[in-house]
């Protein structure tokens, strides 16, 4: 599929507040509320007037200045945004449009969701499937968005409810709690694996059958197999907890990677797969092509569609709140559910 970008200004005296990430000369990052004009904006093919955005770990790198997300600054971060479109010169889109937006270049090097109003390529933009508000999409995210990809690629893969149990790993987390509420709702078994000695009560909320502790994927034997103790495994942590999930994952099974809160390494063997055949899928939402994401959004409205969850998973906080706050909770690993952002 290939996208056409027409480039187009869109004049205006109109001011939007904006989350916006600078460094000063000696290197150092700070971020503030600002006002900014639409005319900061990049020309582009799509107006957009943000209501919501949500906080993602990438997003926190971004607002703390990791130039392996973004590369230049000053920056207003959130690859995240639901909200109408202002103005269109696709044809795809007309003014008074409910959209969303996720991944792609939004909020690491093309102004983001942090701000009140974004312009992007038309390629990027998806109506508001039915069945959902723009704040529940927002709930959603990229890392529900990731979830669902996830759980998609390991039913792709011939895994089903009565294939046996499910790992879930950073289970209170964004794509962490989304995960386990979808394979719950689709009658899974869900081992929910986390650090956090207070999340009994919520995990139960969400689905999860069994409640597990970190070490309970943290082999340290040295052994290049262990005894299987799932089907399958999704994964949002990497490091050796990768390597355990391969490891103890059961035969014909497969384990799904999706982030790397611990560690981006991987040691390994090759038995995992050439005895067990066990498949190890990645999930890089972020440039999906538009057909497939049209498909997994489309799920997660209607057969995912664990709506009755987002009172307990989503927290809706201001632009002020989540730079005081919530950026530094969610580095520190403090943060269990979605932090959604409503602009004013």
């Amino acid at each position: 599929m290939h996208f056409t970008f027409l480039i187009f200004n869109f004049p205006s005296p109109m001011q939007f507040k904006a989350l916006l990430v600078s460094e000063t000369d000696e290197g150092k990052f700070e971020r503030k509320i600002v006002y900014r004009m639409l005319e900061d904006l990049p020309a582009n093919e799509v107006l957009i007037r943000v209501l919501y955005s949500s906080l993602n770990y990438k997003d926190a790198l971004s607002a703390t200045g990791n130039k392996g997300i973004t590369k230049k600054f000053p920056h207003t971060p959130g690859i995240d945004a639901a909200g109408i479109v202002e103005l269109s010169r696709h044809e795809n889109f007309a003014a008074g449009d409910e959209v969303i937006v996720t991944g792609y270049d939004l909020g690491m090097n093309t102004p983001g969701g942090y701000g009140g109003y974004i312009k992007i390529p038309a390629g990027w933009v998806v109506k508001k499937p039915p069945g959902l508000t723009l704040f529940e999409c927002m709930i959603i995210g990229t890392a529900g968005f990731t979830a669902a990809t996830a759980v998609y690629k390991m039913e792709r893969s011939g895994i089903t409810p009565r294939t046996g149990k499910i790992a879930v790993t950073g289970s209170t987390g964004g794509v962490g709690s989304m995960t386990v509420s979808i394979l719950s709702k689709c009658g899974y078994h869900v081992i929910a694996i986390t650090g956090k000695k207070d999340a009994k009560e919520y995990l139960q909320f969400l689905g999860a059958s069994e409640i597990k502790g970190r070490d309970f994927v943290d082999d340290t034997t040295g052994k290049p197999l262990i005894k299987s103790q799932w089907a399958a495994a999704i994964d949002t942590v990497g490091g050796n907890t990768l390597s355990t999930l391969l490891k103890g994952c059961g035969s014909e099974g497969c384990v799904i990677t999706t982030g790397l809160v611990d560690s981006a390494d991987l040691h390994t063997t090759v038995y995992p797969f050439i005895l067990n055949g066990v498949s190890l899928l990645g999930v890089g939402s972020a440039g999906m092509l538009m057909e497939f994401r049209s498909i997994i959004w489309d799920m997660l409205s209607t057969k995912w569609n664990v709506k009755e969850k987002f009172s307990v998973i989503g927290k809706e906080v201001s632009l002020e709140e989540l730079n005081e706050k919530w950026i530094d909770a969610i580095l520190d690993g403090k943060v269990m559910g979605r932090i959604v952002i409503k602009h004013e």
